[in-house]
């Protein structure tokens, strides 16, 4: 088990270019929420004291709060009896442990889904042993990421009691003076503590202000406020706290525990991480999915590499692309490796030779239900941009070698040497992993760096509008239940 000073995840290279298009308002579901039943335990509940139960009560109504669900108003829970108090306790416990959604609100490709968790056995040893606020504080997900996401929450929310942020409508540029570059600058210091400097003029800390506010949203740090800039600046703060809670209930869906060697894809930021324990020893830029073509959040086990490997087309990628463009152009498909197989029933499917393949020389498998998988390819020039989501749901990796050879660390029968003359030798060759290592397949919007600073993606495939609006209807729904 990871010591809670020591939890991290995602706490690196997530500086990484992300998309760049700003991001669109999400309007929450407005239909009425749909009472669910609270928790009936099979073991009978304890009583608690009367100092329990204000001090639970006092617990309840801060941590709501402090965690982003909703809050149930303090002289509410202090007319709550016994059982019923209790019963709202445990109910917390189980969403702050592992969220508030129900089985029927995970898509598909919401892939990760929390363990089972019973709090009733805690919460009776916390009553017992007067211990309600250890019980309550060990609740949440043990990682750091997870903890400087709650602190930044409480930021963002004190900048919305404070009136938000200005919304920027002209974009000056370095040297210049004026009320726009004041504007500017007000507005950076909301979000930045280091911006240092007063006055209106676009100075040198102003310019690094910028830098860095473009790297917290995943745009090239060139310093020049242009149009993706001044988008990212204005998107609302209501949004970006909407981001954070999203982000919040994916943490609570994790395991328990991480295990020491993994690799971690964030999803939104395209980046790949490579972790010993909680220290990240690799990390590089990846291309995953377009909208439409999302890439699953999910964790498996990575347990063998191909070398070399044929590429054996999707039917739906050769439906839609490959074979209108065989018809449109007799000879494609040949001129570019692929061949036609049978497949016995009257179809036909396509393959690519390894020579030509779309996988590059390096295809990291792994079980899951979406057949999409880490890899090589030849196209590389999709590494250099900042808007790295087109795949059709696998991973391509900028460094797909270092990443093999690293998880080939631990195989005698596969160090550098015979990685480096499998692949001269152009034949597929399935190498057989002797440690299993762990793929989590992420998706992070918002995160919180090393320094503190949230960092914010765009919402590319809407999914934090979705969660939020689902965590604030179950939420709800759980406060009429309590009342």
């Amino acid at each position: 088990m990871m010591s809670f000073a020591s939890r991290s995840l995602l706490l690196a290279a997530l500086v990484a270019a992300a998309p760049s298009a700003a991001q669109v308002p999400v309007t929450p579901e407005t239909a009425a929420p749909t009472p669910i039943p609270l928790v009936q335990p099979q073991l009978p509940l304890p009583t608690l004291s009367d100092a329990q139960r204000q001090e639970l009560a006092r617990l309840i109504a801060k941590d709501e709060v402090a965690q982003g669900l909703s809050r149930t108003p303090r002289s509410d829970l202090d007319r709550l009896d016994n059982a019923s108090l209790a019963r709202v306790a445990l109910d917390h416990a189980r969403a702050v442990h592992g969220g508030r959604l129900m089985p029927s609100d995970f898509q598909k490709d919401w892939g990760i889904r929390p363990t089972a968790y019973d709090p009733l056995p805690g919460f009776v040893d916390a009553v017992a042993r007067d211990r309600l606020t250890t019980w309550v504080r060990s609740l949440p997900p043990p990682y750091q990421g997870y903890d400087a996401l709650v602190e930044g929450l409480a930021r963002y929310r004190k900048i919305v009691a404070a009136g938000g942020w200005p919304m920027l409508t002209v974009a000056p540029a370095y040297g210049s003076s004026g009320p726009a570059v004041g504007r500017l600058r007000e507005r950076l210091a909301i979000e930045d503590p280091e911006l240092t400097g007063t006055g209106d003029r676009f100075d040198a800390a102003l310019l690094e202000g910028v830098r860095r506010a473009q790297r917290r949203y995943g745009l090239n740090p060139a310093g020049q406020v242009g149009a993706q800039t001044l988008a990212a600046l204005n998107v609302p703060v209501e949004q970006r706290i909407q981001s954070i809670l999203a982000n919040l209930e994916r943490w609570r869906w994790l395991p328990p525990t991480l295990d020491r060697r993994r690799v971690q894809v964030n999803i939104a930021a395209a980046v790949l991480t490579a972790f010993d324990g909680d220290r990240p020893i690799m990390s590089m830029r990846a291309v995953t999915g377009r909208p439409g073509n999302e890439t699953p959040m999910l964790v498996s086990q990575i347990s063998s590499i191909v070398i070399n490997p044929p590429w054996n087309v999707p039917s739906s990628i050769a439906t839609k692309e490959l074979w209108p463009k065989e018809r449109a152009n007799p000879g494609y498909l040949k001129r570019n490796g692929f061949r036609v197989i049978d497949t016995g029933n009257g179809g036909k499917r396509l393959q690519q030779a390894s020579e030509q393949s779309a996988l590059g020389r390096f295809k990291f498998d792994f079980p899951n239900d979406f057949a999409v998988y880490l890899h090589d390819t030849p196209a590389r020039s999709g590494f250099s941009k900042f808007d790295r989501l087109a795949s059709h749901g696998c991973v391509r990796l900028e460094k797909p070698e270092d990443l093999a050879k690293l998880l080939m660390a631990t195989t005698p029968d596969w160090q550098p040497e015979a990685i480096d003359a499998a692949v001269a030798a152009g034949k597929t060759v399935r190498a057989k992993m002797a440690e299993p290592v762990s793929v989590y397949l992420l998706y992070w919007s918002a995160f919180a760096g090393a320094d503190g600073q949230v960092g914010f993606r765009e919402d590319p495939y809407g999914w934090d509008g979705k969660l939020a609006a689902t965590v604030e209807r179950r939420s709800a729904a759980q406060a009429l239940a309590a009342k």
